[in-house]
């Protein structure tokens, strides 16, 4: 099985991510882990995506697919995969194609989604205010059509973000394919 979690920043894409990862068998891949975990390097690529993330902006669409599509090569993501934060604009759906079981858009309020991320405990540089509102301000520019794109396709599922954790996953289980 192969699903896309959409979600704006809070919406708990990474929560669903490993919990459907546990019920599947399936891989929970985030871009937005990947690049953190690259943008430690000390390499002149490590510090520019150190500073693109830090300010909230996005890694560009070549760059994103070239990483993703590297990572899904691997042997562990050949019978399916779950990704979290990609992708981000439409040029990356229509490069990484329609080949997905399932898009699922965790829909969260923007004020929902400040009040979650503002709650929790984070070390992570990029999540200071003006970065988290960046982040919110692209997600309705650039990923608001990427829902858009995928609804059109017909592999669009919309599930109320703003439920209890465990009523979301239920959702977006009822929704999967019978053959998951």
């Amino acid at each position: 099985m192969k699903l896309i979690l959409i979600g704006i920043q809070g919406a708990g894409k990474s929560t669903q991510g490993s919990m459907l990862s546990s019920k599947f068998g399936i891989p929970y891949l985030s871009s937005g882990h990947v690049f953190r975990e690259m943008a430690k390097d000390k390499s002149p690529e490590g510090r520019m995506l150190k500073e693109t993330l830090n300010s909230g902006s996005l890694v560009s669409d070549e760059q994103t697919l070239e990483v993703i599509l590297t990572y899904l090569k691997n042997p562990e993501y050949a019978k399916g995969y779950i990704l979290d934060g990609f992708p981000r604009t439409v040029p990356q759906a229509e490069a990484f194609g329609t080949g997905v079981d399932k898009v699922i858009f965790i829909d969260v309020s923007d004020k929902e989604a400040l009040w979650r991320i503002s709650g929790r405990v984070s070390d992570r540089d990029d999540e200071t205010l003006n970065a988290i509102r960046r982040r919110i301000e692209l997600f309705h520019e650039n990923t608001q059509p990427v829902i858009e794109y995928y609804r059109e396709h017909g592999s669009l599922v919309e599930v109320d973000g703003e439920q209890e954790v465990d009523a979301v996953f239920s959702s977006i289980v009822e929704a999967l394919p019978t053959q998951a």
